[in-house]
């Protein structure tokens, strides 16, 4: 068996309490963040490789998008949608 191979069997998955704590510090941002700023603003430090993991599942979810310049929360709940299109704002 190769290196990569037993690599792969021994990764674990972020723990969901971890991926929460990820999103609301995003979401609370309202800005864009690097991915540095992002580890410091943290609560609990978190490894970089299970940071980028997190980022990754949040990138493939719609949740945030990634650009060069750093990462921005973009989603928003359909009960906020409604409450736009309600009050008239053309998506």
């Amino acid at each position: 068996m190769k290196n990569s191979a037993k690599q792969l069997e021994v990764m674990h998955s972020p723990r969901l309490a971890t991926v929460l704590m990820v999103e609301k510090t995003l979401k609370d941002a309202k800005e864009v963040i690097k991915v540095a700023d992002l580890k410091r603003r943290l609560p609990k430090k978190v490894m970089h490789s299970t940071l980028m993991q997190i980022l990754d599942y949040l990138q493939a979810s719609g949740k945030i998008i990634m650009t060069s310049k750093g990462v921005l929360w973009v989603y928003a709940p359909r009960e906020e949608l409604e409450k736009w299109i309600k009050g008239g704002l053309e998506l």
